[in-house]
């Protein structure tokens, strides 16, 4: 991990950046603190929070680390506060595939391998896939082959008309779910790739697919899980597998990256999914992998 320190980036007088007081202000109203709010939160006067916003006072990179964890600031966003006032960085950035981070790839792979014979799948803040278990490729079936040419973006390959999304079968419950999912990230990060995202998820149709004529599909009805969880219910040959998926982050991650690395495991809703999972995966490819960017 580098070194933090004090010292102020000479280029910080000459690259025009964003005042901190602005950033500080933008955070707050984010987070929906007053001034007072936020003063309680981190012990300090309303006077000193008026003071940093409006740039009357000069914070320390001490002080803009404790507000930034007071405010849940993410880590990028943290070391960008820090550039605004001229502080180097704090937290370390590596890709996936730097020596530094071999301790956590393998406890993702473990994470991963561990969840078979259920998909999991590993991503970044995007939604980029980083890396699959051996059980996701076989969900993948007449998905348009672009769709899966890295880097692969899960939420579009859920909800894009080519991908997962006509044997979705409760595909206006699951984008409803997906939206509002990716709505609150936004709200947290304010980051405006995953903006952008939402208005194109937005632009993909709403409605539930049509029916899916597999010759050996169940006929019994799913049990509902409405109120509990939000299952995905996906068509396949071999009848409608319904799972809900829960995530993993890592707790107490220093560096961006992973502090941006999520874990999404699926689980079965019912034993005839399970079934169907189990026997899928002896017949499974290789699983998907693609970290190969930061």
């Amino acid at each position: 991990m580098t070194q933090a320190t004090t010292r102020r980036h000479p280029s910080s007088r000459t690259v025009p950046r964003q005042p901190v007081g602005e950033l500080l202000r933008a955070w707050r109203k984010r987070r929906g603190f007053s001034q007072l709010d936020l003063a309680c939160e981190a012990d300090v006067s309303t006077r000193h929070v008026s003071f940093l916003e409006t740039g009357r006072s000069q914070p320390s990179r001490t002080m803009l680390l404790h507000l930034a964890e007071r405010m849940d600031i993410p880590l990028r966003d943290r070391n960008a506060l820090l550039a605004a006032a001229g502080f180097a960085p704090v937290f370390s950035e590596h890709r996936l595939d730097d020596p530094e981070m071999q301790a956590a790839r393998r406890a993702v792979d473990l994470v991963l391998t561990g969840h078979e014979p259920h998909p999991a799948l590993a991503v970044d803040r995007h939604w980029t896939l980083v890396a699959a278990n051996r059980a996701v490729a076989p969900l993948l079936a007449g998905v348009a082959p672009d769709l899966l040419q890295p880097p692969v973006n899960v939420l579009r390959l859920s909800l894009h008309p080519s991908g997962l999304a006509p044997r979705i079968e409760n595909l206006a419950q699951w984008r409803a779910h997906i939206l509002h999912r990716l709505t609150r990230q936004i709200d947290v990060s304010a980051d405006p790739v995953l903006t952008a995202l939402l208005d194109e998820l937005k632009g993909y149709p709403a409605s539930d697919g049509p029916a899916f004529n597999a010759s050996n599909s169940r006929s019994e009805p799913l049990p509902s899980h409405d109120g509990v969880v939000v299952p995905l219910r996906l068509r396949t040959e071999a009848g409608t597998l319904s799972f809900f998926s829960t995530t993993t982050v890592f707790g107490t991650a220093v560096d961006v990256t992973l502090s941006e690395l999520a874990i999404e495991a699926f689980f079965p809703t019912d034993s005839a999914t399970a079934d169907v999972m189990r026997q899928a995966l002896a017949r499974s490819r290789p699983s998907l992998d693609h970290a190969k960017h930061p």
